[in-house]
């Protein structure tokens, strides 16, 4: 059918943001049509028994959304934030944040209650501690990046993330307690991505010299070989890409020249 293949030719053309904005739809529009079962079978239950039952569910439950509300507030930080956020990451890490962050909100909402008092049992669902990954990953990089929203002007994006905590943070000392642990726990992961590992070799790519090796060669991603020259470029490029993003921290994106942008562009394509 021609309007399948339309779809095919559509998805193919859309970005990694774009496609799990599709995905979370297309789930929404069947958790309308059946609620009690995809709650039942896809959502993070607390109880540990349940998820023993239904492991799947530690990924699952972030695509189920059954108020139009909650879908569209997380679709739409997400399209904005994720947007950005493929500026200064590869799609490869985009996902790295946006599933370790589902990850680990929901282990730590399966594990608030296995250690509160409370009998009553909850589900987890709705793709907030993903989402909330993203944000402050991105924060956490170029903190001052400003973005210009209607009604309101110029805007940080660490006070965007600031405020995104503290409404967690009261959530998680509510009734919804157990969703407020896990932005809380979406949060933690995007900010340790960004601070601590994403300099890493196992994350960035980039592979180090072995000391203890006599080899003047190094072995890195896909088994390339590389040079101790072209070492020292990429530790240059590394450098320079750096320099660029502190520049955007302090004074934003659009002042960088012509010649920055492309050169930041080149990298993150690599």
């Amino acid at each position: 059918m021609k309007i399948l293949t339309d779809i095919q030719d559509h998805l193919r053309q859309t970005n990694v943001v774009e496609k799990l904005l599709y995905a979370n739809v297309f789930v929404y529009i069947v958790s309308v049509l059946f609620p009690v079962g995809m709650t039942h079978y896809f959502a993070l239950s607390s109880q540990m028994t349940a998820i023993v039952r239904h492991p799947w569910t530690i990924f699952t439950y972030a695509f189920i959304h059954i108020r139009l509300f909650h879908i569209l507030s997380n679709l739409i930080v997400l399209y904005y934030i994720g947007q950005l956020f493929l500026d200064f990451f590869t799609p490869k890490k985009f996902l790295i944040y946006y599933f370790s962050s589902l990850i680990v909100g929901g282990l730590m909402f399966v594990l608030y209650y296995s250690i509160s008092p409370t009998t009553t049992h909850y589900s987890l669902i709705g793709a907030s501690a993903a989402v909330t990954g993203i944000l402050i990953g991105l924060a956490t990089k170029i903190p001052h990046y400003a973005l210009y929203l209607r009604f309101i002007g110029r805007v940080e994006l660490w006070i965007l993330a600031a405020i995104w905590i503290v409404l967690s943070a009261f959530t998680a000392a509510g009734i919804n307690a157990g969703s407020g642990i896990a932005h809380l726990g979406g949060a933690l992961t995007g900010f340790l991505l960004t601070s601590y590992l994403n300099e890493g070799a196992w994350f960035s790519k980039i592979s180090f010299q072995n000391k203890k090796s006599k080899s003047p060669f190094k072995t890195v991603y896909k088994s390339k070989i590389k040079t101790k020259q072209s070492y020292r470029h990429s530790k240059e490029n590394e450098q320079r890409v750096n320099a660029i993003l502190d520049k955007i921290s302090k004074s934003g994106y659009d002042a960088l020249s012509q010649e920055e942008k492309e050169f930041l562009f080149n990298q993150k394509s690599h």
